[in-house]
C-alpha cells in the first residue's frame, strides 16, 4: 500500500473536513427536535432536503456535468453521517444519490442522465428504489416481478414490499427481471417507473419506526413502459444492481454511525452534567466504561466504511462488496449498541420524549435487518472471504 493510498484512505482531505464542518453545521441547525416533530406531525422532512440540494450536498457523489460535486460515495456518506449526528437523517439519501444516481450515471443513457441527475443533485427530483418483494426478500434470483416486451414497450408486472419514500419520490427504480433471448432465463433488468404510470400502485405499510419516510407495498399490474425506461445494458442487469447495492450497504453504515454518534454525544452529555451523591454519574466506571467501548466500536466502524468507500469510489466493485458488507455489520451493531447504553445512561429520562432517544431504539434495531439481514451478511463473509460451503 502506498502513502498515497494510506493518506487517502484514513486521513481526509481538507475538502471532506470542510464538507463534514459544513454539514454538521446545517445539520444542527435543524436537529433531532425538528426531525422528531416532524415525523410526529406526520410530515416530510422536505425543508432540511431541498436546503441541502441548495447547498449542492445530495449530489457530491455525482458528475458535475449534471449539476453534481465530482466527488463519490466517500464524500456522500460523509453528508448523511455528519447529518445524523445532528438528529436529522435523511434516509432518502441512501436511495436517491446513492443507489439510483450511481446506477444511472454508470449505466444509464445520455438521456436518463440528463432527465434525472440534475434534479437528484439539487433536490428537485427524488427516486426510490424498490427490490424487496414479499416471497423474494432481496434475493434477486427469485424476484417474481417481470418485464416483457410487447412491441417497442415494456409491459412490467409484481408486488415489492418496504419500500420507502415512494410518495415523495417522482420515479421508483424497479428491480425486475426479463427474459433472456438466447436461453429463455431470466436475468435482472432496472426500469424507471414515474409515481403517475398507469398500473403502478402504492400503499403504506403501518410502522412502528418513528420516520418522516414512509414504507410501501408495490403494485405494478402490466404497467406500460417505453423502450428507455429500461436502465442500461438488458444484459447488464445483475452488474448493474450490485453498483447500487455496494453503495447501499456503505450509506446504512453511514445512517447508522450517524445515529450512534447522536446518542452518544446526549449521553455524554448528560453524564458530565447529571449529579448524584454530588459525582457527576460520568465518572462512575459502570457508565462510563460502556460509553468509552460505544465510541470505539463507532470510531473502527467508520474506518470500515471508510475503506469500503474508498474501494467503490476507485473502481474496486469486488473488494468493495466484501467491506461494505462488513462495514454495514459493524455500524448496525456499534450503533444499536451504543443507542441502547445512551437510554441506560439517562435512566427514566432516556425514555422521555425531551430527550429523544426513545424514537432511536426502534430506528437503531432497523439497520440490523436492513437492506439486508446481519445474518445473511454472515454468510457473505464466511462463504466468500472465509471459503466455507454454501448453506443454502
Amino acid at each position: 500500500m502506498t502513502a498515497a493510498t494510506f493518506d487517502s484512505t484514513f486521513v481526509e482531505s481538507e475538502e471532506r473536513q470542510a464538507l463534514r464542518q459544513a454539514v454538521a453545521a446545517l445539520g444542527r441547525r435543524y436537529g433531532l427536535e425538528y426531525f422528531i416533530r416532524t415525523t410526529r406531525a406526520g410530515e416530510h422532512t422536505h425543508e432540511l432536503w431541498q436546503e441541502a440540494g441548495k447547498l449542492g450536498y445530495l449530489g457530491v457523489n455525482l458528475p458535475e456535468e449534471y449539476g453534481g460535486g465530482g466527488g463519490g460515495i466517500a464524500e456522500l456518506s460523509i453528508v448523511l453521517e455528519e447529518l445524523g449526528a445532528a438528529g436529522s437523517p435523511l434516509l432518502m439519501l441512501v436511495v436517491s444519490p446513492a443507489i439510483c444516481g450511481t446506477v444511472i450515471a454508470r449505466f444509464g443513457t445520455d438521456e436518463q442522465r440528463r432527465r434525472w441527475l440534475p434534479g437528484i443533485a439539487d433536490g428537485s427530483a427524488r427516486m426510490a428504489f424498490g427490490i424487496t418483494e414479499p416471497e423474494a426478500g432481496s434475493n434477486s434470483h427469485r424476484l417474481a416481478t417481470v418485464g416483457r416486451r410487447d412491441g417497442t414497450d415494456w409491459l412490467v408486472s409484481g408486488r415489492k414490499v418496504f419500500i420507502s419514500g415512494v410518495d415523495a419520490a417522482d420515479a421508483t427504480l424497479i428491480v425486475g427481471r426479463t427474459e433472456d433471448a438466447r436461453t429463455g432465463r431470466l436475468k435482472p433488468a432496472l426500469f424507471i417507473v414515474p409515481r403517475d404510470t398507469p398500473g403502478f400502485e402504492y400503499r403504506p405499510i403501518e410502522m412502528e419506526l418513528t420516520s418522516p419516510e414512509k414504507q410501501f407495498q408495490l403494485f405494478l399490474d402490466d404497467v406500460r413502459l417505453p423502450a428507455d425506461a429500461l436502465v442500461g445494458d438488458e444484459d447488464a442487469g445483475l452488474l448493474q444492481l450490485f453498483a447500487g447495492l455496494n453503495p447501499e450497504r456503505i450509506m446504512t453504515a453511514a445512517f447508522s454511525i450517524g445515529m450512534g454518534r447522536c446518542a452518544l454525544d446526549r449521553a455524554v452529555d448528560y453524564a458530565r452534567t447529571r449529579e448524584v451523591w454530588k459525582t457527576a454519574i460520568g465518572a462512575h466506571q459502570g457508565l462510563a466504561h460502556p460509553l468509552a467501548q460505544a465510541r470505539i466500536e463507532i470510531e473502527l466502524s467508520r474506518l470500515m466504511m471508510q475503506k469500503a468507500a474508498f474501494l467503490y469510489d476507485s473502481g474496486d466493485d469486488l473488494g468493495a462488496g466484501e467491506a461494505a458488507n462488513m462495514a454495514k455489520f459493524a455500524a448496525a451493531e456499534a450503533a444499536a449498541k451504543a443507542v441502547d447504553q445512551a437510554v441506560h445512561t439517562l435512566g427514566g429520562n432516556g425514555l422521555t420524549t425531551e430527550y429523544g432517544l426513545g424514537a432511536l431504539l426502534t430506528a437503531s434495531r432497523v439497520a440490523r435487518i436492513a437492506p439486508v439481514s446481519r445474518e445473511m451478511i454472515l454468510n457473505f463473509v464466511a462463504q466468500h472471504t472465509l471459503g466455507l460451503p454454501k448453506s443454502y
